[in-house]
Parts: structure tokens; C-alpha cells; sequence
């Protein structure tokens, strides 16, 4: 019976850790375009997200920088200094927002609500790179602009959970949440 169990979930496990390498280790990402309406940081506290955006921002590839959900984390010290202007002057804006739900459905739901008010129709969102596929997806789903994704690194003993989360957000998303 072991023996029985183990012949279909050894395939089966296997196809999920190769699927999990294309779509979260190696999934399609962009190069940033040299112009932009918006850069877009998501759960923007993170410093492996905010600071490559910081950097794009530096290479003035666009004038406002989003930072999504800022004080969502009280340990998300850099991200709420920006948004409160306590980094002092910035050659660009520092847009912070909420996401309702803090989730990267609600932060698409709520950057294609920006991007209408403001006018933005080139984005880049930067978010870790295990996150990319679904994000992308939920993106293509809500905004009708041009959309370009940066992938950032990730701590490498925390991938192995990072993609089983990922599998099953991934799985709803495309199952039963189809919408924006």
C-alpha cells in the first residue's frame, strides 16, 4: 500500500518542484523600460522590494513612486520614512497607498484605481520574484496599460514555503477568485 502511495505522489511531487522553478524561480520578467508613469512597489515594506525601486527611481525611469501598504508592519521603518517625507527632498513623488485588502489582488484593484486617477498607462511593478507569475496575472486582470515586472531576491531558506504558498494562491486565483 506505501509502495502504491508513493509510486503517485513521487511523480506527482515531482511536477510540482519542476512547475514551482518556471513559475516561481524563473519566471518571465522585464527589463525596465527608460520611461514610465509609475513605479510601484508591492507590500512596499520590504526592503528586498523597496530598494531596487529606489534605484529605478535614481535612474529617473519615472516621476512617482508607489509604495503600497507602507504601515502595514511596524518594522517597515524605510518605506513609512519615505512616505511620511522624513528621507528628505526626492527628485520624484512618493505615493503611498493602502490596499484594500492588503492583498496583491487589492493592491492590482487598487494601482488600476491610481492609474485611472492619475493618468499612469506605463507601470513597473516590483515585487520578489517568487511572487511575479501571480502577480502579473492579477495585474493583466485589473490594469489595461502597459506593464512591466521586476523579480527581486528572496531569502533562499524561506522559498520551499514561499512556493507552496504561491501554488495555492496561484490555484485560487485561477479557480475561483477569476476576476479583477
Amino acid at each position: 500500500m506505501i509502495r502504491r502511495i508513493l509510486l503517485v505522489l513521487g511523480p506527482l511531487v515531482g511536477i510540482w518542484l519542476v512547475l514551482s522553478a518556471v513559475l516561481f524561480v524563473w519566471p518571465r520578467t522585464d527589463t525596465p523600460p527608460p520611461k514610465a508613469d509609475a513605479v510601484v512597489v508591492l507590500a512596499g515594506g520590504l526592503n528586498a522590494r523597496l530598494d531596487p525601486a529606489i534605484a529605478l527611481m535614481r535612474r529617473q525611469i519615472a516621476p512617482v513612486l508607489a509604495i503600497s501598504s507602507a504601515f502595514h508592519d511596524s518594522s517597515w521603518k524605510k518605506a513609512q520614512r519615505l512616505c511620511r517625507g522624513d528621507l528628505g527632498p526626492t527628485r520624484y513623488e512618493v505615493l503611498c497607498f493602502t490596499a484594500k485588502p492588503y492583498s496583491t489582488q487589492g493592491e492590482a484593484r487598487t494601482v488600476a484605481r491610481l492609474a485611472r486617477e492619475q493618468g499612469w498607462k506605463r507601470i513597473v511593478v516590483v515585487t520578489s520574484t517568487f511572487h511575479v507569475t501571480r502577480a502579473r496575472m492579477l495585474f493583466r486582470r485589473c490594469f489595461d496599460g502597459k506593464l512591466w515586472m521586476l523579480g527581486t531576491g528572496s531569502t533562499w531558506w524561506q522559498l520551499p514555503r514561499h512556493w507552496v504558498d504561491e501554488t495555492g494562491k496561484l490555484l485560487v486565483q485561477l479557480t475561483i477568485r477569476r476576476g479583477c
